[in-house]
């Protein structure tokens, strides 16, 4: 499955990129992230991280790692071990005084048990309602940051 999403948050484009290329920032956003730990890499693009999800089926690992990288415009993450495989590529831009941030992402139900693994339309829906609610938050937690910045 592929799903596009976009959202405008009232902040400066470079503090939404900074918060969304530290993927150590997701469990406070992405209602099914418990934990997300860097395992190595000392710059973005060669960054591998532990991410812990809560799933319907239960808890979930995958490793992943910053697959693309462009300086206060662009990054991506995609998992290379795990269930559920998954590309989230994140685009900022400015608009009208404030920052377009464009989610698209891939992922499928791969290694999931029994029935889940089956659901697709319908899961598929859930999902992307899922996600443009997470983005909705994650906007909530940068303009609320932002605001108290210019205090």
């Amino acid at each position: 499955m592929t799903f596009h999403l976009t959202t405008t948050i009232a902040a400066p484009p470079q503090t939404v990129f900074d918060f969304v290329s530290d993927l150590r920032t997701m469990p406070r956003w992405y209602s099914a992230v418990e934990s997300v730990h860097l395992l190595e890499g000392a710059t973005p693009l060669t960054a591998i991280y532990r991410v812990r999800r809560r799933l319907p089926t239960g808890n979930a690992e995958n490793e992943v790692q910053t697959s693309a990288y462009v300086p206060s415009t662009e990054v991506a993450f995609t998992s290379i071990t795990g269930p559920t495989p998954f590309t989230y590529r994140y685009r900022v831009s400015p608009i009208s005084g404030r920052t377009q941030l464009q989610l698209d992402g891939s992922i499928t139900t791969a290694g999931l048990p029994g029935p889940a693994g089956l659901l697709g339309p319908f899961a598929e829906q859930l999902f992307k309602r899922g996600m443009q609610d997470n983005l909705q938050q994650l906007a909530s937690i940068i303009e609320r940051a932002s605001r108290f910045a210019d205090q």
